[in-house]
């Protein structure tokens, strides 16, 4: 069964969050809170925890659409081709915020996303978050976690989501009540953003 860890948004306690990091870096799966919904992630250089995500929310590795969770744009070039002036102003603009950016992907993706020509960035507005991917020193693979529920789409309470996925990570972070709208999807691989998932945050594009 999963530990229940509380780190709270204001001053987030270091001590627990190396403690995620080691889990992370030991390919253990985390579900933590963000300025959006809660999600569930991994490292992002781990492909057997990227595996693990993957079955667990039962899809094909090479086929799934999950977001690169940074701490700010300075990750971008990592994993992204050359954007222009104009794209890197929205992205500064929004960011951090309740965004996913589609944005093409250039040859440095790990292994398991070689065959992608796309990437979904998101820089949440939330301490926890990016927190532990500062500690990690890379960013995290992630996916939001729904609930089966057709009226509350998404779990707001971490009592509840340890109790439903506590024996499928290794870690839940409470954090507190969580939101249960996810973020905005706005497509930039085109010559226009494209709006492709309207969810938290109402950015003119």
């Amino acid at each position: 069964m999963a530990q229940l860890i509380k780190i709270y948004e204001e001053n987030p306690n270091p001590k627990e969050i190396q403690k995620v990091v080691k889990t992370l870096k030991n390919g253990g799966l985390i579900i933590y809170p963000s300025d959006t919904v809660y999600a569930l992630g991994c490292d992002i250089t781990n492909k057997s925890a990227l595996e693990r995500i993957a079955q667990i929310k039962g899809v094909k590795l090479e086929k799934a659409n999950f977001s690169f969770i940074c701490e700010d744009l300075s990750n971008l070039s990592d994993y992204v081709k050359q954007i222009d002036t104009s794209t890197f102003k929205l992205l500064k603009r929004a960011l951090p915020g309740p965004y996913t950016f589609i944005l093409p992907s250039n040859n440095n993706l790990p292994s398991a996303f070689k065959k992608k020509k796309e990437v979904g960035i998101r820089v949440p507005d939330h301490s926890v978050a990016r927190a532990i991917v500062r500690a990690l020193g890379n960013p995290i693979v992630s996916t939001s976690i729904k609930d089966e529920d057709e009226v509350i789409e998404y779990t707001t309470d971490p009592e509840l989501i340890y109790e439903k996925w506590g024996n499928l990570v290794d870690i839940v972070i409470d954090g507190g009540y969580g939101g249960n709208i996810a973020s905005t999807v706005i497509d930039l691989t085109g010559d226009e953003p494209v709006l492709v998932r309207e969810g938290k945050g109402d950015l003119e594009i």
